[in-house]
């Protein structure tokens, strides 16, 4: 992949967005953006293909190059999406699970006896 994004800024690619972007522009977008340019540029290569009996279809290198680096940088956006929604719901029950351990720490200091109290606090 990394040969392919060496292809793109060499040869200058830009993307059908709002305009025109760049390559490196495409970091910026959200995933729905990103689907959108994915879009345009597969509207672009159904109406560049020849339709033919005698011959398979092909789309232009640049323009597949274009698609699959859209395509990369969407599955590196989405897993980073993934891996946020994980990290946040690890830190939610990582939390839920200090507050039950504090729960049952201050439900073991409620269960002592006043005396057993008192020797604690002296001891502090």
């Amino acid at each position: 992949m990394s040969n392919l994004f060496e292809i793109a800024t060499r040869k200058k690619y830009r993307y059908p967005y709002k305009g025109s972007i760049s390559t490196e522009d495409l970091w910026d977008l959200e995933i729905d953006q990103l689907n959108i340019v994915y879009m345009a540029l597969n509207k672009t290569a159904e109406t560049q293909e020849e339709k033919s009996l005698l011959s398979t279809p092909t789309v232009d290198e640049n323009l597949q190059n274009k698609i699959d680096i859209v395509k990369y940088i969407f599955s590196v956006k989405q897993g980073e999406i993934i891996a946020q929604k994980e990290a946040t719901e690890k830190k939610r029950k990582e939390q839920l699970i200090l507050s039950l351990i504090e729960a049952k720490q201050n439900e073991k200091l409620r269960n002592m006896s006043e005396e057993e109290l008192r020797t604690m606090l002296d001891n502090l």
